[in-house]
């Protein structure tokens, strides 16, 4: 039965009917075919808490990011985003606004991966929520927390047609908890090389979002580390690697910006100015505005894969008032001398890989640099004692380094022992534990004990080392498994629980293991083996002292690998450590340092420094006492010493 044209309109003849239409029409009307920037102009919002500039979104604020937001729209076929960046130029945020445009705008299954468990709940709390709260295109889409069975808990967002689901890299129940369209993976050269035995977490998170086929969007942002170690390295040389032109005011020339051309006169950090590449003329920090609106993206590389693209950002892009040409020289001179500072100017101004320094110290340098020191006696400046044990089969041994460590890392190697024996029988570990009974003694007559022992478990003799670690049931003994990579975010991790065999009968979980990767131990001793005391005064922080009485033959032990880089069959760049002679001291110095690390140096910092001070009770200077006749009865009794507690733990 049709309906007459009147019919029709005698139908609409009633109060509301023109809204009643309008409304409906507008629900039939497809979505305009918004991108990502477009909608974080429309809707974004940003607070006080977290920005320092809040108010609505502004992309012309940061033009640069534009591109890198409009490749994350479905509508752009790119299916691998990369974004190798500096601090300090808002690439966090192109995630933050791609989260929202999801939530209101292409609802699906989104996973944000962070490092550790703990930071993806900081990222929730501090950006997450936040972006919800303040956003109201979005906050209508998401319960508040407060509502029962809402959908929005710390670690999970519900919202219409889809769910936003956080967690850590360092977590494979989380990485595999669910099926995700959209992969949003921040900071991903601070992720575990290998995630609770079962793989890569960057490959365990992509393997989510394989069912979605095409349809798939993965972005991935981090800060780079070391190059050859770096992932957000290996993946944007993956891609056309674009870098950002911008014109010169004076010739037009398009250039991307280089921290060579930064020009400023020596001490006077306030002088830098850009210099163009063609004409050389001096660009000022107020031409940057209008440099950064009227740049664009260029590809310098061929891509690999054909859907995916790079993109590499320095902080010297940063708009004005955030970070200065000026602040990066200041920041560039400060680095001089500092190792440590100047890989940290690389990282995070620069948004370079940091070319470490493996090449082996000259162990010829570090005899000629030995110490007079007493063996077994603790200097005054060491406020922790620990031990690193390696077994040996030819001859069967277990080689024992003393070392003590005080604020700064700085460190003193007081003891070296050599046990002979098997080390699957009880003989040298008996003999290991009489050392552990050990009082050490401070010049300043204080005493300390071995506070953690960190113990090898390769080799051939795995099987026995458990039965023997288990046997001991010593707290201080750590059962260390070495592991490749490089974590460092986390060197050392676990326990994990092991089984071992007693008395011919299997233990299931029956000891305690901890991995530490041994690679990011190896050079950070490195690193402070090459330091300098420059003007001879003091000591630079973290310098290594090793004493006279250590032969020259150990010394060379101690620098007994080095670092190359070597492509693999991809031809991406790897750095692996190659064994130049025996190096049994460096492996114990290793073990030393990741027993520190269990012990709470790197979890505490400063704090830990200052509770393990605080523990060792050095002996008052008895008060003068009065000369008294020598009668019977009149003997003085001295206070006995008080025990020293020298561990964190205790």
């Amino acid at each position: 039965m049709s309906l007459s044209s009147d019919t029709l309109d005698a139908a609409a003849n009633f109060e509301g009917a023109a809204e009643i239409i309008a409304a409906w029409y507008a629900g039939m009307a497809p979505e305009p075919a918004l991108l990502v920037s477009d909608w974080a102009d429309r809707h974004r919002m940003l607070g006080s808490r977290g920005s320092a500039e809040p108010g609505p979104w502004r992309t012309s604020r940061t033009p640069y990011l534009r591109q890198i937001m409009d490749v994350l729209s479905p509508t752009h076929p790119a299916r691998r985003v990369v974004l190798m960046k500096g601090a300090q130029v808002g690439g966090t945020e192109c995630g933050n606004n791609w989260v929202g445009y999801v939530i209101q705008h292409a609802p699906g299954p989104m996973l944000a991966v962070q490092p550790t468990t703990e930071l993806a709940k900081r990222f929730s709390e501090q950006r997450i929520d936040p972006l919800v709260e303040e956003t109201p295109a979005i906050r209508e889409r998401v319960a508040p927390a407060r509502s029962r069975d809402s959908g929005n808990r710390q670690l999970s967002k519900e919202f219409p047609g889809g769910q936003l689901v956080m967690t850590g890299a360092n977590s494979a129940v989380g990485l595999r908890s669910m099926s995700a369209r959209f992969l949003f993976l921040d900071e991903i050269d601070a992720y575990p090389g290998d995630v609770e035995g079962e793989g890569d977490p960057v490959a365990l998170a992509e393997a989510r979002a394989r069912t979605f086929g095409w349809r798939r969007k993965t972005l991935l942002v981090s800060t780079p580390t070391t190059t050859g170690v770096s992932r957000i390295e290996r993946e944007y040389l993956a891609t056309n690697q674009q870098r950002y032109f911008v014109p010169c005011p004076f010739c037009g020339h398009m250039q991307s910006l280089r921290f060579a051309r930064l020009i400023w006169v020596r001490g006077q950090p306030d002088t830098a100015r850009y210099h163009c590449e063609a004409c050389d003329g001096g660009i000022g920090e107020q031409h940057k505005t209008a440099l950064l609106a009227h740049g664009q993206w260029r590809p310098t590389a061929a891509a690999k894969d054909p859907y995916a693209i790079g993109f590499h950002l320095s902080a010297l892009y940063s708009p004005v008032g955030w970070f200065s040409w000026a602040q990066a020289a200041r920041d560039w001179e400060a680095a001089q001398g500092d190792a440590g500072a100047l890989k940290t100017f690389h990282n995070t101004v620069l948004g370079d890989t940091w070319q470490e320094r493996g090449d082996a110290p000259d162990y010829e340098r570090l005899i000629e640099r030995r110490e007079p020191m007493v063996p077994g006696l603790v200097p005054n400046g060491a406020v922790a004692l620990t031990a690193g044990v390696d077994n040996q089969s030819a001859p069967a041994r277990l080689e024992v380094y003393v070392w003590a460590w005080g604020p700064g890392y700085e460190s003193w190697l007081v003891h070296h022992e050599r046990i002979e024996g098997s080390p699957a029988d009880p003989g040298p570990w008996d003999a290991l534990a009489a050392l552990l009974g050990r009082s050490w003694e401070r010049l300043d007559g204080g005493q300390l004990r071995i506070a953690k022992v960190g113990v090898d478990t390769g080799g051939n003799h795995t099987a026995g080392v458990y039965t023997q670690l288990r046997r001991l049931r010593d707290p201080r003994l750590v059962p260390l498994k070495g592991i490749e990579g490089w974590n460092r975010s986390s060197p050392v991790t676990g326990p994990t629980l092991v089984d071992v065999t007693e008395a011919g009968r299997k233990l299931k979980r029956g000891l305690n293991l901890w991995t530490v990767a041994v690679s990011t131990y190896k050079l950070d001793l490195y690193r402070r083996l090459w330091l300098s005391r420059g003007d001879g005064i003091g000591y630079p922080q973290g310098w290594v002292h090793l004493p006279d009485w250590l032969d020259g033959s150990l010394v060379k032990q101690l620098v007994a690998e080095q670092l190359v880089t070597h492509k693999t069959r991809n031809g991406f760049a790897r750095n692996e450590w190659r064994k130049l002679r025996d190096n049994e001291a460096l492996d114990c110095a290793v073990y030393a340092r990741a027993a520190l690390a269990v012990l709470g140096s790197d979890r505490y910092g400063e704090r830990f420094w200052a509770i393990m001070g605080s523990q060792i009770v050095v002996p008052k200077p008895e008060a003068a006492l009065p000369v008294l006749p020598a009668r019977p009865g009149n003997a003085v009794r001295l206070r006995p010493r008080q025990r020293v507690r020298s561990s964190i733990m205790d």
